[in-house]
């Protein structure tokens, strides 16, 4: 086992077994995402984008609420610049978890609100507890939730998206899973080791075919149909060529654990 933990303020990184942990570390402002949070969010996440021995990534916090957005604290009487410097930040933020090659998983224990609702929709998988709410209230306070409606449309239907947008009240957890900005819902007990089982599974399979499954599934949403299938055909003709996918198909079939390239 491989285990490192390393507190960084605002940020705390563990890494066990190729997975990486990074907890969002200000409980005493509801996690809030303040412009030093995600400037040190953003860099660890560029830095883990081309770690080898890490094959995951959750993103995590403690206490009743996973992030309460932006820190309104911070965000009165600012200037042009300074606003437009906090809103580019956080999302390269976001960008940086859809575009690195492992797959992002958040572990939701409370509520996500405004940012940190827009930090759910970004990750690629995201497992919350019966308890957990989802919001982008904004508009209670004369800010439309702009830059959060980016991911969240991309996860769920315009309809439950626009709700929450102009009324800015919360769905439930049990809602989210419906509409699709969750992949699994469960008890405080069992939050743990539903993301232990996703983890273990992603873990287990090639981090060349996981980078290059993740890299066009994002690619090819953008594209018509017509246009997928185009480069799908081409992208699995490279991928069945290259080494992982051929001893993939030789472990199956001699009925043995496949041993990938990395």
């Amino acid at each position: 086992m491989n285990s490192e933990a390393v507190n960084e303020s605002e940020l705390i990184r563990t890494d066990v077994d190729g997975v990486s942990t990074l907890q969002l570390n200000r409980p005493n402002r509801r996690h809030a995402l303040s412009l030093s949070l995600l400037s040190e969010l953003e860099t660890t996440l560029l830095s883990l984008k081309d770690d080898r021995s890490i094959r995951v990534v959750i993103i995590a916090s403690a206490g009743p609420v996973f992030s309460s957005g932006h820190d309104l604290g911070e965000m009165q009487q600012r200037t042009e610049e300074e606003y437009s410097t906090l809103f580019a930040t956080c999302a390269r933020v976001m960008m940086a978890i859809r575009s690195m090659p492992q797959p992002v998983i958040a572990r939701v224990q409370g509520f996500a609100t405004a940012a940190g609702c827009q930090l759910v929709a970004a990750c690629d998988l995201a497992v919350a507890v019966e308890t957990a709410q989802f919001a982008t209230p904004g508009v209670k306070i004369g800010l439309f939730c702009t830059t959060p409606m980016v991911p969240l449309v991309r996860n769920i239907a315009p309809k439950i998206a626009m709700e929450m947008l102009l009324t800015g009240q919360p769905i439930s957890a049990k809602r989210a899973l419906e509409a699709g900005l969750v992949n699994r819902v469960v008890s405080e007990e069992e939050l743990d080791s539903t993301v232990k089982e996703l983890t273990t599974a992603i873990v287990a399979s090639s981090r060349r075919t996981l980078a290059l499954g993740k890299e066009e599934f994002y690619t090819q949403l953008e594209m018509t149909e017509e246009e997928a299938y185009a480069r799908a055909v081409t992208v699995m003709t490279k991928n069945v060529l290259e080494h992982d996918a051929q001893e993939g198909m030789a472990a199956f079939l001699q009925k043995r654990p496949p041993v990938w390239s990395e």
